[in-house]
C-alpha cells in the first residue's frame, strides 16, 4: 500500500515538472529561421535587435542628394536598395526614394555569403561598415538573406500599374481571413499606417508599395509580432495571392474616409507584445512568472485531489 502511494506521488511530481516545462516553453517567442531574421534586419535592423537607431545619417548617405530623408531611415537597407532589392534599377529608380544606390539582387547573385558578410563589414567600402552596430551572428543572417532569400517580384507585379499579375484573389482572401483579418480587420482598416506624414489603410499600402507588402508578408515586420508567412508555410505565390486580395480592399487615408481632420494624428494600433519600456518588461516578466505559478498550482491541486481519491479507493478495497 505505501509503495503504491509513494509511486503515485513520484509520478505526480514528474508530471507537474513536465507541465511547468511546457508552460515555460509556451512563454518563449516562436523561433524564426536565419533567412527570416536576416530579412527583418534588412527591413529595420535596429528594431529587430531591440536597440535605438544610431544618431545622425549613415555615412554613405552623404553621397546622394535626391533622397531628403534623414536620421534613422538612412540606416535601413530597404531605404537604400528598395523593397524589390533593385535599388536604382527598380521601384526606387525615380521619385522621393531615389538614391542611386545599387541593385543588391544582382550584386548578391555574383557573390558568396562570406563575401557579402565581408562587404557588410566594410571590406569594399569603409563607409558601409555595420560591424560596430550588428554582432557577427546578425551580420551572417543578413548576408544569408541577401544570398538566399531575395525574390525578384517583378515576375508577379506589373512594374507600371503595380497591380498583381495573374493573382488568385479568392485564394488570397482565404489566407487573409484566416491569418490577417484578426488584426487588420475584414476591410483592412482596423490598423492605420503612418507613412510619410499620411495615415493610410492596408489597401492603400498594397496598391502603393506592393514590394514592401510582399517582403513583410513573407518575413514579418521587424520589432513586431506580425505573423510570418514563411513560418506559416506560405509559398511566394501564396503571398502574392494575399496581395492580390489586399489590393481590392478600401484605399485612401483615414482623414479622407471619415472626414475627421484630427484623424491624421492617429497612431497605428499596437498588436500584442510585452508592455513597452524597462518597467514594462519587468511587469511582463512578473505576469508571465505568476501566470506560470498559478497554472502549476491548479494542476498540483488537481493531482493531489486525484491522489487522495486513489488512496481512499485503495483503503476502501482493503
Amino acid at each position: 500500500m505505501r509503495r503504491r502511494v509513494t509511486l503515485f506521488f513520484v509520478v505526480s511530481v514528474l508530471l507537474l515538472a513536465g507541465v511547468r516545462m511546457v508552460s515555460a516553453r509556451k512563454l518563449q517567442a516562436p523561433s524564426v529561421d536565419d533567412v527570416t531574421s536576416g530579412a527583418q534586419l534588412y527591413d529595420k535592423w535596429y528594431a529587430a535587435l531591440g536597440q535605438p537607431a544610431p544618431q545622425g545619417n549613415m555615412p554613405i548617405w552623404e553621397r546622394q542628394t535626391t533622397n531628403t530623408r534623414s536620421g534613422a531611415e538612412t540606416w535601413r537597407c530597404a531605404e537604400c536598395h528598395g523593397w524589390d532589392y533593385k535599388g536604382s534599377e527598380g521601384a526606387y529608380s525615380a521619385g522621393s526614394h531615389y538614391t542611386g544606390f545599387p541593385n543588391v539582387l544582382k550584386l548578391a547573385a555574383g557573390m558568396t555569403t562570406e563575401e557579402i558578410g565581408a562587404h557588410l563589414k566594410g571590406s569594399k567600402d569603409p563607409s558601409h561598415n555595420f560591424s560596430a552596430y550588428l554582432d557577427e551572428a546578425s551580420l551572417q543572417k543578413l548576408a544569408l538573406f541577401l544570398k538566399e532569400g531575395l525574390i525578384d517580384d517583378s515576375q508577379y507585379i506589373d512594374t507600371v500599374t503595380l497591380k498583381v499579375k495573374d493573382g488568385d484573389a479568392a485564394h488570397g482572401k482565404k489566407l487573409y481571413d484566416a491569418t490577417c483579418a484578426k488584426c487588420h480587420g475584414e476591410n483592412g482598416k482596423q490598423i492605420v499606417f503612418r507613412t510619410e506624414g499620411i495615415n493610410e489603410y492596408l489597401g492603400s499600402v498594397a496598391n502603393r508599395d506592393p514590394y514592401r507588402f510582399l517582403h513583410r508578408t513573407r518575413f514579418g515586420v521587424a520589432g513586431t509580432e506580425m505573423p510570418i508567412g514563411r513560418a506559416l508555410g506560405w509559398t511566394p505565390k501564396d503571398g502574392v495571392d494575399v496581395l492580390a486580395y489586399a489590393q481590392s480592399l478600401p484605399t485612401g487615408t483615414e482623414q479622407e474616409q471619415t472626414g475627421n481632420a484630427g484623424a491624421g494624428s492617429a497612431a497605428p494600433q499596437k498588436v500584442g507584445g510585452p508592455f513597452p519600456g524597462v518597467f514594462g518588461g519587468i511587469i511582463t516578466g512578473l505576469l508571465a512568472f505568476f501566470g506560470m505559478i498559478g497554472l502549476s498550482g491548479v494542476l498540483l491541486f488537481v493531482l493531489v485531489l486525484f491522489g487522495l481519491l486513489v488512496i481512499w479507493a485503495l483503503r476502501k478495497r482493503q
